[in-house]
């Protein structure tokens, strides 16, 4: 058998797989070995089907023996976040109301990395209804931390960072509305990115004009990160939003950007809108100082986002009650109370909060656009915390100030997502415990593809400087 393992990079087990080096099916049982190993102390993935996925890499052996045309993800292991429907599994939203539901269809997210080869193994695990950053229910329980289990592993797509964190899978796929893709990924140490608003188009929604949640992908590196977009992004008759350009155009290899010369903007706090952990702030401080001595001009600056948090509150609660309230209504006893009064916010809200919200995303949209008009890309914290406790919901006080709610620590995430600017979190330290420290880079919207390549620079850079 191969020398390939579970923590070699996705490009090098799909390669090795269309190489016929190793077997869709020896793959998927070295990572069956790693989830039996691992999964039941973390929960990560729920939902697990061993005996289908044998299957499905049997056919996906078979059709490579038969010489069918290969997708980019063929014979890769994976499992899709418990938000998403697949079609003949689970599918539970995190959500005791959903407990027992199985999907009768593929999310479009879905069915794309099914058609790229992709062999399903689960689901990954979610907080109810993807509402928070930790990631915990009453269905699964909670998942945790795989540097450190008395940790969290963030949410809402804390299961599928866990996952691929710790070798369950190669890839993984998930959401992003308040950080959910971009907090996790910070959290355990992985790469995660919400990209532009049209990227990753989404169906079926309640609601195609909505646009504060998208879909992307997260992996272990960049270019692996880039292999998975390139397969889940491009327009759909079904999404009238999407941008046009074709996924294919996000494929690696990729060709790191220069560093020399690059315009980077750096903030550690938003100019004093964020309350940020000393230790994820020096870890900020430190890769800018790496950027500047790399030969990239660094200033400290940041575009003006104090409407940031009026907009994303309203759209959010409008959006929860929109999608959710019909079934608190139903079922007023099954709702974490913190979601409950995230819904409950949106029922008194008017046409003119909606619109004054609606107006003020797009007077942000055009602050980054002059923003970055003298920038090439924004750094900053990708969280405000490292990964807490794992008992708590959420962090409630960062350097001794008291977080209001539960949404207050996910201000660095939740300000770039009313913007709708493309957005990567990368591995850039660790505290003083040990426990990953992400920072996070913004571009100007439509700029995937650069912030890709910037997003790989900074990596190796980074990468370089670790003992």
């Amino acid at each position: 058998m191969s020398g390939l393992t579970v923590d070699s990079t996705a490009r090098a087990q799909a390669a090795a797989v269309r190489s016929g080096e190793i077997s869709a099916a020896e793959l998927l049982e070295l990572h069956l070995d790693r989830i039996e190993e691992r999964n039941p102390e973390l929960n990560a993935i729920v939902s697990l089907d061993a005996e289908r996925a044998r299957a499905a890499a049997a056919v996906a052996d078979q059709a490579q023996a038969s010489g069918e045309e290969l997708g980019p993800l063929h014979g890769l292991p994976f499992a899709v976040k418990d938000t998403h429907a697949l079609a003949g599994w689970r599918t539970t939203y995190g959500s005791p109301i959903f407990a027992e539901s199985v999907a009768d269809r593929d999310d479009l997210l879905v069915e794309r990395i099914r058609h790229a080869g992709a062999v399903f193994v689960g689901k990954t695990n979610v907080p109810e209804f993807a509402a928070g950053s930790h990631t915990f229910n009453t269905v699964f329980g909670v998942t945790r931390n795989p540097v450190d289990p008395t940790r969290s592993a963030g949410g809402s797509s804390g299961g599928a960072a866990c996952a691929l964190a710790s070798g369950m899978v190669p890839l993984a796929e998930g959401s992003d509305m308040g950080g959910s893709l971009r907090n996790p990924a910070s959290f355990c140490g992985v790469v995660g990115m919400r990209p532009s608003l049209g990227r990753v188009p989404e169906w079926p929604l309640y609601n195609q004009w909505e646009s504060t949640s998208v879909g992307g992908p997260m992996a272990r590196n960049v270019g692996d990160l880039a292999l998975l977009l390139s397969v889940i992004a491009g327009p759909d008759p079904r999404a009238p939003q999407a941008l046009g350009d074709p996924g294919s155009s996000f494929a690696p290899p990729l060709h790191p950007a220069s560093l020399a010369g690059l315009r980077v903007a750096c903030s550690v706090d938003l100019s004093g809108a964020l309350v940020v952990d000393h230790e994820v702030a020096a870890v900020v401080r430190a890769s800018a100082t790496r950027l500047s001595d790399a030969g990239a001009a660094v200033v400290e600056t940041a575009p003006d986002l104090s409407l940031a948090d009026d907009t994303f509150r309203t759209l959010r609660a409008w959006h929860f009650q929109a999608k959710l309230g019909r079934l608190l209504a139903e079922h007023p006893t099954l709702f974490k109370p913190s979601l409950e009064a995230n819904i409950r916010a949106g029922e008194s809200l008017t046409g003119a909060d909606v619109a004054r919200a609606y107006a003020q995303r797009t007077a942000l949209s055009e602050t980054m656009r002059l923003f970055f008009g003298d920038h090439d890309v924004l750094l900053l914290p990708t969280s405000q915390v490292p990964p807490f406790p794992v008992e708590q919901e959420f962090p409630e006080t960062i350097n001794g100030q008291e977080m209001p709610d539960y949404l207050a620590w996910m201000r660095s995430a939740y300000f770039i997502t009313v913007t709708g600017c493309p957005a990567i979190s990368i591995p850039a330290g660790r505290t003083s415990d040990g426990l990953p420290v992400g920072i996070q880079l913004v571009a100007r919207h439509g700029a995937d593809r650069r912030l890709l390549e910037v997003a790989a620079a900074v990596e190796a850079l980074l990468a370089s400087s670790t003992p």
